[in-house]
């Protein structure tokens, strides 16, 4: 079994930013493979391969928490966030030189 290594990274313009700043955080939330073990019942490791989370239903229903591919709940696919930081700022040499 493969050991996986996690780092998180703080977001430190969340926490330094003031009311009037001009950053703006968009974070992008998607979910990957399925990672649920379907043989831990016998003390094995079997993934179904599902590639990507499907809803099965509307958004705000209980059915968008299912996969319609593999039938899991929706916390079993691994979470990717992607997080971008838009700044308008201007740089020192913009100033007319």
């Amino acid at each position: 079994m493969k050991k996986r290594q996690v780092v998180l990274k703080r977001d430190e313009y969340s926490r330094n930013s003031t009311k009037n700043s001009s950053r703006v955080t968009v974070k992008n939330v998607r979910y990957g493979e399925c990672q649920k073990n379907h043989a831990a019942g016998v003390g094995g490791y079997a993934v179904d391969g599902c590639r990507e989370f499907m809803p099965t239903g509307e958004e705000g229903t209980d059915a968008a928490l299912t996969c319609a591919a593999c039938g899991c709940h929706k916390n079993f696919h691994r979470r990717e966030v992607e997080t971008e930081v838009v700044c308008e700022c201007s740089s020192p040499s913009s100033h007319g030189k």
